[in-house]
């Protein structure tokens, strides 16, 4: 009986080793296999995560290689097989006056919204393709002081609210360029970056002088150029020549000839001249539009006046006896102000329709234009200033619908109507 126990004992033990033995063999086995397991998932990963960057890096030359030739800021596709269109809208003079940038202040929050100021009119600015102003004001900064005529300096929120309207490009060499001096001149670049406002005629450096301003739409190349006739009597630093495009036929000659050379499909000049308060252009717009127009400039929009003048589009014969559209407003007048000389409440919203054919030639289709009215609500506390667009505010009122503005109002706005239209055909 002892001898069956120590038997039986010792085949317990024997099993007991031999299980061991198992388990240790197949916790090694599979411990080997989870680390061939392992090895291959890392492989494949690795390998997978090769191709992944390939690709990536592939995609992203692509791209790279359609931004530098496209210029994604405002770029849409192109076929460039068939005719594209687009339009182009233009409007004046943005100034701001102490009554204008007082109207727009919140006691409560301590800024400034100039936004009210466009909902009458944002419709035709937001649906356009490009939009371009005149800024006839200079963003110095709060602490410089804001300040009215001689001197322009304007909360920044304007530059933010011009954004928010849809305008894309603004020219911003004017005769109130340096009424702070290169400091003003530059904050004002630098404000117009922030808000993500294109600009042109006015720069902190002569490189930046140099570089055309290019805007894609619908993947056509517009340059865009801007000159002025002067600064107020301010003088101009003798280091910093290039801040300011001053109207100079060698430069303006040059420039054209650099934008033609970096495949620019049309060119629009902004020409700041003329003489204030006049409706009818001088001799010196006459000419500098004959020039800038056989040196190859498509579209020439005038601003400085404060009014509206003539508008015409040209056949334009070129040396060689070729021919092609051109179009000229001399002076789009004031935009937003608070001038009361006779004229200067009154404006238009221009709109160009153009097209590039696919032999690359330019054609302007069309020209309209909207009414508008810097309205001034004497009986309201605060946002007193609106633009109307004329038109629809006239036939609201005579259907009875909205008759806030008064009778004297409405025959204002009838008689600028005919204003309006007697400028443009003169």
């Amino acid at each position: 009986m002892r001898r069956s126990r120590r038997n039986s004992r010792k085949s317990h033990n024997h099993l007991n080793d031999d299980t061991k033995k198992i388990t240790n063999i197949l916790i090694k086995t599979v411990f080997i296999l989870l680390v061939l397991f392992l090895i291959v998932m890392i492989f494949h990963i690795a390998s997978n995560l090769i191709k992944y960057h390939s690709i990536t890096n592939q995609y992203l030359e692509t791209l790279s290689t359609i931004e530098d030739s496209t210029n994604t800021q405002n770029t849409d596709t192109q076929n460039t097989n068939e005719d594209t269109t687009f339009n182009l809208t233009a409007i004046g003079d943005v100034m701001c006056h102490n009554t204008q940038y007082m109207d727009a202040y919140n006691s409560e929050t301590g800024e400034y919204d100039f936004s009210y100021v466009f909902d009458d009119i944002d419709y035709y600015i937001k649906n356009s393709s490009i939009t371009v102003a005149n800024l006839e004001t200079t963003f110095a900064g709060e602490e410089k002081g804001y300040s009215n005529y001689p001197r322009f300096n304007t909360p920044d929120a304007l530059a933010y609210n011009l954004k928010k309207l849809g305008v894309d490009v603004v020219s911003t060499a004017g005769n109130h360029s340096l009424d702070y001096g290169f400091d003003g001149l530059s904050r004002t670049i630098d404000t117009l970056n922030s808000a993500d406002i294109s600009h042109v005629g006015t720069y902190k450096t002569q490189e930046e002088r140099d570089t055309i301003l290019f805007k894609y739409v619908k993947g056509i190349k517009i340059a865009f150029l801007n000159y002025a006739y002067g600064t107020n009597g301010i003088t101009i630093p003798s280091d910093k020549p290039y801040c300011i495009n001053l109207i100079d036929k060698d430069l303006i000659k040059n420039d054209i000839e650099n934008a033609k050379s970096q495949g620019a499909d049309m060119i629009v000049a902004s020409v700041h001249l003329g003489t204030e308060y006049s409706t009818a252009p001088n001799d010196e717009q006459n000419e500098l539009s004959d020039f800038l127009f056989q040196n190859g400039v498509n579209i020439i929009l005038g601003t400085h006046p404060h009014v509206l003048q003539k508008m015409e589009k040209r056949t334009v014969t070129l040396e060689d006896g070729s021919t092609r559209d051109g179009f000229i407003i001399y002076s789009l007048g004031n935009f937003i102000s608070d001038q009361n000389a006779k004229n200067t409440r009154t404006s238009i919203i221009l709109d160009l329709q153009i097209t590039k054919h696919t032999d690359g030639t330019i054609t302007i289709d069309n020209v309209s234009y909207t009414p508008i009215y810097m309205y001034k609500d004497s009986s309201s506390s605060s946002k007193k200033m609106k633009l109307l667009d004329i038109n629809k505010v006239i036939s609201l009122y005579e259907q009875g619908i909205d008759t806030s503005i008064g009778e004297s109002m409405y025959k204002t706005l009838k008689g600028e109507l005919d204003t309006i239209s007697n400028i443009l055909n003169q």
